[in-house]
């Protein structure tokens, strides 16, 4: 695998110029080796090719529908990244950490725990080998979710650093709307994100309208309840007017009863005015429980679109090669 910061130190003893056309050949392009570079002398394309390799260690999966890809990188531990075809978009599902520490009942992520953050390099290369893999249908990346393995926000500096190289129009050249963070309600990174001069787009991981229910299924209630988590939102909401994608998985049982639904419709629009929306989503196995059924989840929406809230329900990407919301987790795990 290779870094951003050996490129810069074989490039160093050449003029400034040339780093950015290789970083632009390497993320814009998508070349995979240097011998497509041919603004370099062959001598330095040599010099490349024995100091840095353009190799992305993976393997694919494809769903038998052909919509949905997902691929396990070797980053010395392996992990999960998964791209989505959908209404002309092709949206890349990125991880941020080797497991995850915030052990929600109903992902599989963090059901081994957290190894370690993965570097700015290793989160952009998720995106660089799709973009390489739709090249050859003359296609491109055209959104990227922070929402796989991992919490972002526990990785903060790496992802800002990812999202701004991914953002940079002479690079990948992903517009901010585009670009989405996602997290289980780490409250001092939405802070922190609230002064960012980013229009990128915050989904905020609720599941549950009391703390009672949210304390069972989320461990990080307990340092950051739903009082302080909607705090947080309301106030970068304030900051930023932008507005929140509030995430919703559908438990039987546990947070799907129409009383769930009026406790969640009066919370929200209490604590959070009108910049918000809720994103429903079925849950997909991971063996801890069971998903709502179909009457119950149109049920559940049509008490909050009855109460003015607008509504959306996560189309399902990958449930046959376990790369949908909640399943991706180390390879070796799953064996």
């Amino acid at each position: 695998m290779f870094h951003l910061e050996e490129i810069k130190k074989v490039l160093q003893a050449e003029q400034k110029f040339r780093l950015r056309q290789a970083l632009k050949a390497i993320y814009q392009q998508g070349i995979e080796s240097w011998d497509e570079l041919s603004v370099f002398s062959k001598d330095l394309r040599e010099k490349l090719k024995k100091d840095i390799s353009l190799e992305i260690k993976a393997k694919s999966y494809e769903t038998s529908d052909k919509k949905t890809i997902k691929v396990v990188f070797d980053f010395g531990k392996n992990i999960e990244a998964v791209l989505m075809c959908h209404q002309g978009r092709n949206t890349v599902c990125v991880s941020t950490q080797i497991g995850c520490s915030m052990a929600c009942d109903f992902c599989y992520s963090g059901k081994f725990g957290l190894e370690r953050n993965l570097s700015e390099d290793e989160i952009i290369l998720q995106v660089l080998y799709f973009n390489r893999l739709l090249k050859k249908e003359n296609s491109r990346v055209s959104n990227v979710v922070f929402m796989g393995m991992g919490e972002p926000f526990a990785n903060y500096n790496n992802v800002l650093g990812a999202i701004k190289i991914l953002n940079d129009k002479e690079l990948f050249n992903i517009g901010a709307r585009h670009i989405s963070v996602s997290t289980s309600g780490l409250v001092p990174g939405i802070k922190k994100l609230a002064k960012e001069k980013l229009q990128i787009n915050l989904s905020v991981s609720l599941h549950a309208s009391s703390d009672e229910v949210r304390d069972k299924i989320m461990p990080i209630n307990k340092t950051y309840n739903i009082d302080t988590l909607l705090e947080a939102t309301r106030n970068y909401i304030k900051q930023t007017r932008r507005r929140v994608m509030i995430e919703y998985v559908m438990l039987a049982g546990i947070n799907d009863s129409p009383k769930d639904a009026n406790e969640l419709t009066k919370l929200l629009k209490e604590k959070l005015g009108d910049l918000f929306f809720v994103n429903i989503i079925k849950y997909n196995s991971t063996g801890e429980y069971e998903s709502s059924p179909k009457n119950k989840i149109e049920v559940f929406k049509r008490i909050l679109i009855d109460e003015g809230i607008d509504v959306v329900e996560r189309y399902r990407f990958g449930k046959d090669i376990k790369a949908a919301c909640g399943q991706l987790a180390k390879e070796e795990n799953k064996k």
